[in-house]
């Protein structure tokens, strides 16, 4: 399927600096991210309230906490991860997303404002969002929100987090997390084995260079396969994770390796949606309330939330 025309318009329009990461330092990038995403208008919910947990050796972890109206009590869930290539974003940049995420699924949404590379590298990111996600389990009470009713979810980096996260509570034996919607994930650290990385890899947003660029300043190298906390696709028994779907985009950088995950977790018997959003790019979500083929996939990737909380 083209490129849908709406999205070439919204690339056309946009600062041409997320071409050309290797000329700015992470500070610089930040702030013309921020710049953008910031002026996104988000819906309006019935509360938002900004907390401070605590995290690994005492670290301040500030999350920002979404409620919509209608909401059960106590509620479900839902633990959310930007993306940023573990670099940039942060809870404001992703604001909207997550306001939307929780109108249209009636769970609390906790979105959780985790370290970043390289001031802090891996594994701090991971690190950070498995403490927020037990502390959400810890602090249900005080939440509002019902712990057997729990999803991770996140987009890009945020989506290789929130599956991280799903891995760490299956090795250390909890919390329960009873779903993950991974949102065009990075699922490995190794651009040169998935042929969309050059097939996707100019003029569509995020670019090859730009994930070079996020992976050395994360991990200090272009290829880090050794770690499965880093590198998902990597680990070699699956089994045991909790439902999950999937969402790529046609015209991703990361489709390749987002689609194999998805089948490396069916095969290894985790029940699993899959799809690939046909004219779409790496960041659609953000694009959901003026493109409407953006909106329908959101919309239909959140009743697949509801239904699995159910």
């Amino acid at each position: 399927m083209p490129l849908n025309p709406l999205i070439q318009e919204i690339l056309a329009a946009l600062s041409t600096d997320f071409d050309h990461a290797e000329g700015l330092t992470p500070e610089q990038f930040r702030a013309v991210y921020n710049e953008q995403r910031t002026a996104i208008q988000g819906e309006e919910v019935a509360s938002v309230e900004n907390l401070t947990f605590t995290g690994p050796d005492g670290v301040d972890l500030p999350v920002r906490v979404f409620t919509p109206d209608g909401a059960d009590d106590p509620a479900p869930v839902t633990v959310y991860y930007h993306g940023g290539g573990w670099v940039i974003g942060s809870v404001e940049t992703h604001d909207a997303e997550c306001r939307a995420l929780a109108n249209r699924t009636r769970t609390v949404v906790v979105s959780v404002d985790y370290r970043l590379a390289p001031e802090h590298p891996y594994p701090a990111a991971p690190d950070d969002c498995y403490a927020a996600v037990c502390h959400v389990v810890a602090r249900a009470d005080e939440l509002g929100v019902d712990p057997d009713r729990l999803a991770v979810a996140g987009d890009s980096a945020g989506g290789n987090l929130a599956t991280v996260v799903a891995l760490m509570a299956r090795d250390r034996g909890g919390p329960t997390i009873g779903y993950q919607m991974l949102i065009y994930p990075c699922c490995d650290i190794d651009p040169d084995r998935w042929p969309s990385m050059t097939e996707n890899g100019t003029g569509y947003l995020l670019t090859e260079s730009t994930v070079r660029w996020f992976y050395r300043h994360y991990v200090g190298a272009e290829r880090f396969v050794d770690e499965p906390y880093a590198a998902p696709i990597r680990v070699t028994d699956l089994s045991g994770l909790p439902p999950a779907q999937v969402v790529t985009a046609e015209f991703d950088p990361l489709r390749d390796e987002g689609a194999a995950y998805a089948r490396a977790l069916a095969g290894a018997g985790v029940e699993t949606h899959y799809e690939c959003a046909s004219g779409l790019v790496h960041g659609f979500w953000g694009f959901a309330d003026v493109v409407p083929a953006a909106g329908a996939v959101r919309d239909a990737a959140c009743a697949r939330l509801v239904a699995a909380l159910a």
